[in-house]
Order: C-alpha cells, then sequence, then structure tokens
C-alpha cells in the first residue's frame, strides 16, 4: 500500500483500486445476529423479562438508578415531558466520552443524541478538544472507542467540563447510555476483566418547554442512594446480575465487519492516511483485465459482486489453481506449488503442474459433482480418496536418497499433530473427554492484551477437560 510491488506488476494504484472494493466494510466488534433456536439467543430470552420487570419496579417508584453493562453505564429516570436539549455537567476535571445515546420511554430504541437525527453537540471553546485530536464532534458521530471527545481542566481549576445536545425538535426522554471506550471492552475486556461501565459522574439537565434548565439526574446522588437505601440497592444489584448473567450466556461481542456508506478511494502517498492523492475507482488488478466499470458512486453490494464475478470468472484460471493447491497443502502438509501464498516470479514452481491443472479443472466443472461448481468438500473428497493420500509413511533408503521431503508423493508426507489433536486424543483414551457442548471454550493462555505476552493458565480440572476442536 506505499509502493509498486518490486517482483510482480502490481502498482499501488491497483492496491487502493481494490480497496475500494470493500469501502463498505467497516471493521469492529458489534453483537452477531443469531438465528431464533440459537442456544445463546434463547438464553437471552429467558433473561430479559426478569430485567423489564426490575426496571418497571423502580420505574414505578419515581426513582432513577444505573446500570453497568460493562463497555458502558445504562441510567434511566422517569420519562421527562418534552425537552429541546440536554446537558451534562461533569463533577471531574478529566472526561473522556467515546458516546452519548439518549433514548425515550421503556422499550425505545431510538438513539434521539445522534449528529445524523440533527442533534448538535457543543461545549466551550476551552474544553472542546485535547490537542485537536478528540473533538466534541466525537461525542455523537455513532462511533465507539478511541474516536472520543476528551477534555482535561487544569488542577487548580473551578470550572469543570459540560457539553449540550440540541436536539432537533422536543423530545420526551428517560434513558441515556454513556462510555468511554465500549470498543476495548466490546474485543477483550468482557472476557475476563470486571465491568467497568463508566465512572465519572455527572449532573443531567434538561431544557423544557419554558426555555429553562432543570436537573433531573445526578449521578453522585443515585450512587449513594443505591448504597444507603437497602430496598433500592437490592433491586439494582439484581438487576446488575441479570445484565451480567445475560452478557454471560447471551449474545457477545465478536470482531464483525459492519456495513457503511463507501467512501471516495485515493492513493494514500507512501501508505500515510494524511497523505491522499490521486483518486481510484474499485476494481481489480489492472494486468488482469480488472476494471470492473465501476466509479465512486457505485453501491458497496455491487463493488462486491462485480469483484467477485471477476474473480471466478470462466477466462480466469488463477483462483481456482490457488485454492485447489491450498487445499492440497492443508492436507499434505505442503502444496503443488510450495509456496501457497505466491504464483508470482518470487515463488517456487509447481512440482506436478498438470495435476495442479487438472485440480484446478475439477474444482469449477459443474458437472463433477451434486455440490456444483467451487465445492470445497467435493474438492476435499477426490483428495482424500486419491491413492496419493492412501499411501503409507513408511520410508525406504532409496526413495529417501532420491526425494527426502516426498515432494514427489511416494509416500504421504509424515506431518506433526497438532497440540489440540493430541490433547483431545489423550482425553479421550483416558475416558475423560467431556461431551458437553456451549459454554466457554477451554484457553491454555489468558487473553493477550495490548502490550502483555502470553501466559499459561493453570486451569487443570474436570471443568476444562472438553473438546479444543468440534
Amino acid at each position: 500500500r506505499c509502493h509498486n510491488h518490486k517482483f510482480d506488476p502490481i502498482s499501488i494504484q491497483d492496491y487502493y483500486a481494490m480497496t475500494g472494493v470493500f469501502q463498505d466494510v467497516e471493521f469492529g466488534s458489534r453483537y452477531p445476529e443469531f438465528a431464533e433456536d440459537h442456544p445463546r439467543k434463547k438464553a437471552a430470552e429467558a433473561v430479559w423479562p426478569d430485567i423489564v420487570k426490575n426496571r418497571r419496579k423502580l420505574r414505578d417508584k419515581g426513582l432513577a438508578w444505573e446500570e453497568n453493562w460493562g463497555g458502558f453505564v445504562e441510567v434511566h429516570w422517569p420519562v421527562q415531558e418534552e425537552v429541546s436539549a440536554v446537558r451534562f455537567d461533569f463533577h471531574w476535571g478529566n472526561v473522556g466520552v467515546d458516546e452519548l445515546e439518549i433514548f425515550g420511554g421503556p422499550g425505545e430504541n431510538e438513539n434521539f443524541a445522534r449528529a445524523n437525527k440533527g442533534t448538535i453537540a457543543t461545549a466551550p471553546m476551552e474544553m472542546q478538544q485535547e490537542g485537536n485530536r478528540h473533538p466534541i464532534e466525537h461525542i455523537n458521530d455513532g462511533k465507539y472507542g478511541t474516536m472520543a471527545w476528551r477534555v482535561k481542566t487544569p488542577k487548580d481549576s473551578k470550572k469543570k467540563p459540560w457539553v449540550e445536545l440540541a436536539f432537533s425538535e422536543p423530545r420526551s426522554i428517560g434513558r441515556l447510555r454513556i462510555s468511554g471506550n465500549r470498543e476495548y471492552y466490546t474485543e477483550t475486556d468482557y472476557i475476563d476483566k470486571i465491568p467497568k461501565g463508566f465512572s465519572t459522574p455527572f449532573t443531567l439537565s434538561v431544557k423544557g418547554a419554558d426555555g429553562k434548565w432543570k436537573p433531573v439526574v445526578n449521578l453522585n446522588n443515585v450512587r449513594e442512594k443505591t448504597k444507603t437505601n437497602k430496598e433500592m440497592g437490592a433491586a439494582v444489584a439484581n438487576l446488575n446480575k441479570l445484565v451480567y448473567d445475560l452478557g454471560e450466556n447471551g449474545p457477545r461481542p465478536s470482531f464483525i465487519g459492519n456495513f457503511i456508506e463507501p467512501a471516495v478511494t485515493k492513493v494514500f502517498h507512501r501508505g500515510s492516511p494524511e497523505n491522499p492523492r490521486d483518486e481510484v475507482m474499485p476494481a481489480a488488478l489492472s494486468l488482469l483485465e480488472g476494471d470492473l466499470g465501476l466509479d465512486s458512486k457505485s453501491a458497496g453490494p455491487e463493488r462486491r459482486k462485480q469483484f467477485a464475478e471477476w474473480m471466478v470468472k470462466d477466462d480466469n484460471p488463477l483462483t481456482s489453481r490457488v485454492m485447489a493447491n491450498r487445499l492440497w497443502h492443508h492436507i499434505f502438509g505442503s502444496g503443488l506449488v510450495p509456496t501457497p501464498s505466491d504464483f508470482g516470479r518470487a515463488g517456487a514452481e509447481a512440482t506436478h503442474p498438470e495435476l495442479l491443472d487438472w485440480l484446478a479443472a475439477e474444482f469449477i466443472d459443474p458437472t463433477q459433482t451434486e455440490a456444483g461448481p467451487w465445492s470445497m468438500k467435493a474438492m476435499i473428497r477426490l483428495i482424500v480418496t486419491s491413492e496419493a493420500f492412501q499411501r503409507s509413511s513408511l520410508p525406504n533408503e532409496k526413495s529417501l536418497a532420491a526425494d527426502a521431503g516426498s515432494m514427489l508423493l511416494w509416500r504421504f508426507p509424515p506431518k506433526r499433530v497438532s497440540a489440540e489433536v493430541i490433547r483431545d486424543s489423550i482425553l479421550q483414551a483416558s475416558g475423560k473427554l467431556s461431551p458437553e457442548v456451549g459454554g466457554r471454550s477451554y484457553r491454555i493462555h489468558n487473553v493477550k492484551k495490548t502490550y502483555a505476552q502470553w501466559e499459561v493458565v493453570d486451569n487443570h480440572g474436570e471443568e476444562t477437560w472438553r473438546r479444543m476442536i468440534y
């Protein structure tokens, strides 16, 4: 992405043209969309009625309360009459907010705070940003993570940060979500850390029809009342336990792509996003006639569809040859082209070029199997039923002298068995392999953090004697 290829005729323009094909995909963590009969979906459906019931009890008593959802806190209060704006006065001088979300009454999930809803966020000029990197616009842009509003007042200053959000039209509101860096939680912290939520206390005020500001929630007071009022404390503790159970047994965050509106693609000079140059259209490799007839206004699905059709068109043999070789590589330990990720001039030549061409042709032949063309299962079945696969791994001196690496397939090349297979086999042979399905998987090491190293975890016991491979 920062220069032309040194060995293959692929230009920097080709690279960015291909990224343009996928401009509508943004990678990050989100909750997966499960089928109705998925165990985690069913587990969540069993918990939600209790959450709603407990919320109703607190709401009927006219109370405000806070729920800890790990990556964010959710604050509830009795629904207000229509208000035109809200204001957050933070009690600490150091604040970081990656997203503020404001909702209506129970069961309403439209976020009124989003900028694309016409809501405008403002803060004092001296508190609008820190080092020009964290402007106020990040507070309601719909993006979680490091794209946050951050501000820090001097230690001796009596002034504290505040922000106002003015709605495009009056809204009835009764719930908010606030987070500091929700992305960190959904990527790693949810696995093994106690949920932190959002620690900075604040006072929420609303502007009514009379144009006057009225405080409705003081988070410090809410937290203090939760501690001192036994009945309220028990109700909130029960709610947070249900929220925790939902996170443990219901849908959990996964690193999955989100679809967004595709942006115009430009060549980044020397790979730097701060130095965009010429605009390029979504396309494949120019050397391989990769003009897809698209422009910067083409919709994301159309870009990916045209690219996929270019990859598998009848006069493009490369895709099937690369894929057939990669399947052979995983089965035999080495591909017919020993460099499976490099079919260019810097890569190795095929040991059996005619065999590779035949496999590639079989792979895309619609008449070969009931599964039709491009079936990886059918190709795997074809390979593992071959004489080459079924040969013994036993050596002999004459053949070893001629071809020690078994590149000519005179025997099945011996392969290392992966650690997961060894472990499952030992447990199965000892009669201790657990048949349980579902729940958390077994880990032999800690969850690696940004700057941490792998650490072996001593968690030997029956609760970990489940399969590592399904």
